[in-house]
């Protein structure tokens, strides 16, 4: 066989023997990609996405769409070849796999993690619409979760409405934390409690909960790395009483990153008049019951999702601007808001077509 034949050969036998060793040997990455976006004004499987009953809505138009990004599962194992292609694709983008799940999660854990906090989205979004409406909602504090074999097991239970800790009226989360560790570990703490069934049965009958108990939890360490602190092994959250229905259907989605669309979905069908004048907008963006808009994860998927579907502008978490000026979709404006009610104020401006004063990302 000629030298160069053979030459010819094994270079091309190699080249396949790297090839396939790229296809079977994995690597430690996973990917994020583009994932659906609807509008929460519109319809999504056949029906409403944001329904509202027991109150006076108006018709709206445009689209005010919340955007996803889609992510490959938790258990998957990408391969050199898919990482190499992933890294060249634009509109792709491929991130250690801890980054996405961290702390070795589970899928069934990551998903069970984003369904809460998708729920918990909700409740804000609802709150941080109707404050903004000056409509009056009730809330108060609960037991939001109870870690297992922790001393809290067994005496309190996820929706029980804290009231007091020894003696102290509790008014907010954080309160809760703070009073827990003025004590040292193994000291005593009395929780002073509505239970949630009798919170619930309240609720249905439309009345104010009589039913108190006290509850006596000894207290344990922490297991954090930094300044050990007295715990029984809870956390606390807020639940609400709305005045009327408000329910947000849209299944297959996880994750608080849509708290300011639906924020905005549900003011735009409380008032008036059209928020978006009959413009494409999208966003994203956390919030919280005050109305403030946090940031969130995979920016630059959601910008080219949006822009994909349609989008002019798209409503980005000032902490997020920079990020997602560097590669901004043309044709895409990106509009930097804070808190919800910035997001009203730009949405006043597309309206107006007063559109010089934007408060617009930068790099």
């Amino acid at each position: 066989m000629p030298r160069r034949t053979a030459t010819m050969l094994a270079s091309t036998l190699m080249l396949i023997a790297l090839l396939c060793a790229g296809v079977f040997i994995p690597v430690p990455y996973s990917e994020m990609s583009p994932g659906p976006t609807v509008n929460t004004l519109g319809d999504h499987d056949g029906e409403p996405v944001l329904q509202i009953a027991g109150r006076k809505t108006y018709a709206t138009s445009g689209h005010l769409n919340m955007t996803t990004v889609r992510v490959t599962s938790a258990d998957y194992r990408m391969n050199l070849v898919e990482a190499v292609y992933g890294w060249l694709a634009h509109d792709n983008k491929v991130v250690p796999h801890d980054t996405l799940y961290p702390d070795g999660k589970t899928e069934e854990q990551s998903t069970q993690e984003n369904a809460e906090e998708f729920s918990q989205s909700q409740e804000s979004a609802k709150v941080a619409a109707l404050k903004e409406l000056d409509v009056p909602v009730k809330s108060w504090v609960i037991v939001s979760t109870v870690v297992k074999s922790s001393p809290a097991e067994g005496k309190l239970h996820a929706g029980d409405v804290i009231k007091a800790v020894d003696g102290t009226a509790v008014k907010e989360p954080a309160d809760v934390a703070k009073l827990v560790t003025k004590h040292k570990a193994g000291q005593d703490v009395r929780f002073t409690i509505v239970p949630a069934k009798e919170q619930a049965a309240a609720e249905k009958e439309k009345r104010t909960p009589t039913k108190t108990q006290d509850v006596t939890i000894t207290t344990t360490t922490s297991d954090d790395t930094g300044e050990k602190r007295a715990i029984v092994g809870i956390s606390a959250g807020t639940d609400h009483t709305f005045p009327f229905t408000i329910d947000i259907k849209l299944a297959d989605v996880g994750g608080p990153s849509a708290g300011l669309m639906f924020a905005l979905g549900i003011y735009d069908k409380l008032t008036p008049g059209s928020l978006t004048g009959g413009r494409f907008v999208a966003g994203t963006g956390t919030i919280d019951d005050q109305g403030k808009v946090g940031p969130i994860g995979g920016i630059e998927m959601k910008t080219v999702g949006a822009r994909a579907k349609g989008a002019r502008y798209f409503l980005t978490p000032a902490d997020n601007c920079a990020a997602a000026a560097k590669d901004t979709p043309e044709g895409l404006t990106l509009i930097k808001v804070d808190t919800i009610e910035d997001a009203l104020g730009a949405l006043e401006d597309l309206r107006s077509g007063d559109t010089a004063d934007l408060p617009k990302c930068r790099r």
